[in-house]
């Protein structure tokens, strides 16, 4: 219970850094925001914990917890980074993934597609995360995952504004299906440049992303 309730208020709290309620560098004051969120302390520190794994925020010993926005460059260096393990996975996954990993990933499609349907972002964004998770888990790399899953967590709150742009939803699933196909194909050149350019955050929606952030 606390700790739903913890995720739910990390998302609140995204959401306020995004639009400008909190800056760069702004102490999170936990006992304000316990009364806030009408909450004990324990769900705040839970819901910082979040955002700290997220990289959006930075915890300073004897000093308390602080908004951190990665500048341009980072951003665009993580989501490069991204691109590269996801492309790396994918690419092991069609040689390696089972038949029961395929099944899961398109249950997991179909989920997406459902999410899309009622245009429930949130949803979408929690399905889409489980659909890339099989990927990995297809690898049949542990420390490949790790570190995928890892960079993932931490872009998690970029990954899901842009979800938020109009026609990306339609967009990301149709990239989906794309992946799905050239995985049950065992093509492993084209799942890697599926998810290549599936995750890469470039030109104009990068632009976009950055907008979003400023505003």
């Amino acid at each position: 219970m606390e700790l739903r309730r913890a995720d739910k208020i990390a998302e609140t709290l995204e959401q306020l850094v995004f639009s400008g309620e909190y800056s760069d560098g702004e102490r999170l004051d936990e006992l304000k925001l316990a009364e806030q969120f009408s909450v004990s302390r324990t769900p705040i520190r839970e819901a910082f914990q979040v955002l700290v794994a997220s990289g959006l925020a930075e915890q300073i010993p004897r000093r308390g917890v602080f908004v951190r926005q990665p500048g341009p460059v980072e951003l665009m260096e993580m989501f490069e980074t991204m691109a590269e393990l996801e492309a790396a996975c994918g690419r092991l996954a069609a040689l390696r993934m089972t038949e029961d990993g395929l099944q899961d990933l398109a249950q997991a499609n179909e989920n997406c597609q459902q999410a899309l349907n009622d245009l429930d972002y949130g949803r979408y964004y929690s399905e889409n995360e489980k659909f890339h998770q099989i990927i990995y888990r297809g690898s049949a790399n542990s420390y490949l995952e790790k570190q995928a899953l890892q960079l993932q967590n931490r872009l998690r709150p970029y990954r899901k504004m842009q979800l938020r742009f109009r026609g990306r939803l339609a967009q990301s699933m149709a990239e989906h299906l794309e992946i799905v196909s050239a995985l049950q194909a065992a093509d492993a050149e084209q799942v890697a440049r599926a998810l290549r350019s599936h995750v890469t955050v470039q030109g104009e929606k990068f632009h976009r992303l950055m907008a979003s952030l400023k505003s």
